[in-house]
């Protein structure tokens, strides 16, 4: 059975379909069979993104490893159960047309609260969740006091993270790995960043998440789009020479995978 990969909080703008089309391409290069699923039906931009690779490739000519698409299928009102919820049949029935296909599946969730989002965080095996390296997003996971060093308590994400838990643990499955990325981050180290580094050391041990390094935020990141590119393929699409920026968020790209400590997955690249 595939293993799931949900990419996911409830804030936009902190990288998650930059990280979910890396981390899917990356896998894909790994050699891989990797499909992915975008849960944000008005924005999509992972299937946006997927949709723009697919067309550069075939523009120029060449053929890429990619992680295969998947849209949510539509569902007749007339077939769902009495009291079943009509998104909750569009995710099951989409996972389990890709689960015994490939080896992953990476799922792109909105950066909102909606029901799709929620049913999705229970069917992660690893959940990703990048984070700005800023209080305003911390306050996702955790509130805390206003000198930035106590915790006061659990935030409503981090409560939506413990209900998928419990959801999986009355169903016996394998308890939910969760990475949370320090994404975006600045050059400079600042006062308040290690504030923040401290606040998630503490609060990744009362509540359960491993702490992995994310992408710093580089203009890069906002040219690959159009064309559906990712760090990775780069060289193949004519660039000769990398320039330091670009060598070091690969790097970056390497490390993530590491962290994550994904079954199968040896990174070479």
């Amino acid at each position: 059975m595939a293993h799931i990969i949900v990419v996911g909080n409830e804030k936009g703008g902190a990288g998650k379909s930059t990280v979910s089309m890396h981390l899917a391409t990356a896998l894909a290069r790994l050699g891989h069979r990797v499909q992915t699923l975008d849960l944000d039906i008005r924005q999509r931009s992972l299937g946006r993104y997927t949709e723009n690779r697919m067309a550069y490739l075939e523009k120029i000519g060449i053929d890429l490893p990619s992680p295969m698409h998947t849209e949510l299928p539509n569902i007749e009102k007339e077939t769902l159960d009495p009291g079943e919820n009509a998104n909750d049949r569009r995710l099951s029935e989409a996972v389990a047309g890709m689960e015994e296909t490939c080896d992953f599946i990476v799922i792109d969730c909105p950066g909102s609260h909606t029901r799709l989002a929620q049913v999705a965080h229970s069917l992660a095996d690893t959940l990703v969740t990048p984070l700005n390296d800023s209080f305003i997003d911390f306050d996702l996971l955790a509130r805390i006091d206003a000198d930035g060093d106590k915790i006061l308590g659990p935030s409503v994400y981090s409560e939506m993270v413990w209900s998928a838990r419990q959801v999986r643990a009355q169903a016996g499955l394998p308890p939910i790995d969760w990475v949370v990325l320090r994404n975006r981050l600045g050059a400079q180290q600042m006062v308040n960043k290690m504030k923040i580094e401290k606040a998630l050391e503490r609060l990744s041990k009362r509540i359960g998440f491993r702490v992995a390094p994310g992408f710093s935020e580089r203009v890069v990141f906002r040219e690959l789009f159009p064309r559906g590119l990712t760090l990775l393929d780069l060289k193949d699409v004519g660039v000769k020479q990398l320039n330091i920026s670009n060598v070091a968020a690969r790097q970056e790209l390497r490390e993530l995978i590491k962290a994550l400590k994904l079954p199968g997955v040896e990174v070479n690249f």
